[in-house]
């Protein structure tokens, strides 16, 4: 079956991680992604990742992540003969995406309200640490630097370590997402107007949208929150509690449900203690249900006791770790993980990608190609815009691509 987004052609500008993520969702569901790249040098991640030995053949760890599916043209956007292919290219696109600070673009010529001149159907999605407006929108943009202004940090660790980072690039990755979506509304709309759009994402505004409950606690209630660690603010027990083996979160958010926690841990004597016996109590209490769950957890590890809690309908599982998750029959039975051997440039070398989190009746969307070499396909994306092999020539000649 074709892709959802087969026949749609996007012109990936982006660098590192939340442009390329949000270009390599695109990909994944049947966009033609062409990633436009400085010669030379390329996508900053093609130099990035725990793998030396990629990072000095421009295939870095970080860059093989979220480029699969996608194609590779070089193009000096500041030499004559590279503009007028970029505007070539321009024509034929649905979609441009870049993650320049703003202004960029502009100077180079190549703005918004220039390029909609050029392709008045286009969809045009700048990503920005803080947007194209606003008091920072000239500074840069690191996803840590998101992570501490957004208020993540703030409620992120206990009360000991807090501020703390999350452990991943959060903010990248909900810009990236974020722009996807707006990327495909706009897409939706043009199919019944023919209207182009450009698009303004936020980095900053992104990430504090996805913290819906925190902000509006803030917003409606009053009450500004606090970093909770492992606990859960809107219910007790639902946690993470040591056990004989291994962490085992529990979220027994409903009296039912702890009900049946203190039966099967052979702790029925909690659901009539005073200190434990309502919602309310419990979250004040936490601290003191939390010795006593603990004393009977003990007795197994993690994984016998969330096998047994979630039979009875109580929410329970392990804090694994990355290869752990991996590996569990879970993920492995819905086949995330798509595994290329080698890619261009890296032959030697078994290449393994994420799927998206999501699968469809017309069949699993997936990227179909391995992550590109910078320029791989220089010729072919030419010779498709017109260019003759004399003239292609002539363009690797003058620098231009």
């Amino acid at each position: 079956m074709s892709g959802l987004l087969h026949g749609i052609r996007i012109l990936d500008l982006t660098n590192v991680l939340a442009g390329p993520f949000c270009c390599y969702q695109l990909a994944l569901v049947g966009a033609d992604v062409i990633k436009v790249e400085v010669p030379g040098s390329g996508d900053l991640a093609r130099q990035l990742g725990a793998d030396r030995g990629l990072s000095k053949k421009l295939m870095g760890a970080s860059f093989l992540a979220q480029n699969a599916g996608k194609r590779s043209v070089t193009i000096d956007l500041k030499n004559a003969a590279g503009q007028e292919v970029f505007r070539r290219l321009v024509a034929s696109a649905d979609v441009v995406v870049e993650n320049f600070r703003p202004g960029v673009m502009d100077r180079l010529g190549f703005g918004p309200s220039v390029l909609r001149k050029l392709n008045p159907r286009l969809v045009y999605c700048a990503i920005s640490g803080f947007g194209q407006d606003g008091p920072l929108k000239h500074n840069p943009a690191y996803d840590q630097i998101i992570q501490g202004l957004s208020g993540v940090m703030s409620v992120t660790g206990d009360k000991q370590s807090a501020p703390l980072r999350v452990g991943y690039p959060v903010c990248d990755t909900i810009g990236g997402i974020t722009a996807a979506f707006a990327i495909c509304a706009a897409l939706v709309r043009r199919g019944t107007t023919g209207e182009g759009e450009t698009i303004d994402v936020s980095m900053l505004e992104s990430t504090v949208v996805t913290m819906g409950w925190q902000v509006s606690n803030f917003l409606i209630a009053g009450v500004t929150p606090e970093p909770m660690g492992n606990e859960n603010m809107t219910a007790s027990p639902s946690a993470a509690f040591r056990t004989g083996d291994g962490l085992l979160n529990i979220a027994a958010n409903q009296q039912q449900q702890y009900e049946r926690l203190c039966d099967i841990i052979g702790r029925q004597d909690l659901v009539g203690d005073p200190r434990f016996a309502t919602r309310d109590e419990r979250k004040t209490r936490r601290a003191e249900l939390r010795v006593e769950l603990e004393k009977a957890l003990a007795t197994r590890p993690a994984k016998e006791w969330s096998v047994l809690l979630n039979k009875a309908g109580v929410p329970a599982g392990e804090v694994l770790s990355i290869p752990e998750i991996l590996a569990h029959p879970q993920v492995t039975g819905r086949n995330l993980v798509k595994r290329f051997a080698g890619a261009p440039g890296i032959e030697d070398r078994e290449v393994a990608v994420v799927r998206p989190g999501f699968r469809l009746a017309s069949g699993d969307p997936e990227a179909l190609t391995p992550p590109p070499a910078l320029g791989a396909d220089n010729d072919a994306i030419l010779a498709e815009l017109g260019y003759s092999a004399a003239e292609i020539e002539t363009l690797k000649g003058e620098k231009a691509v």
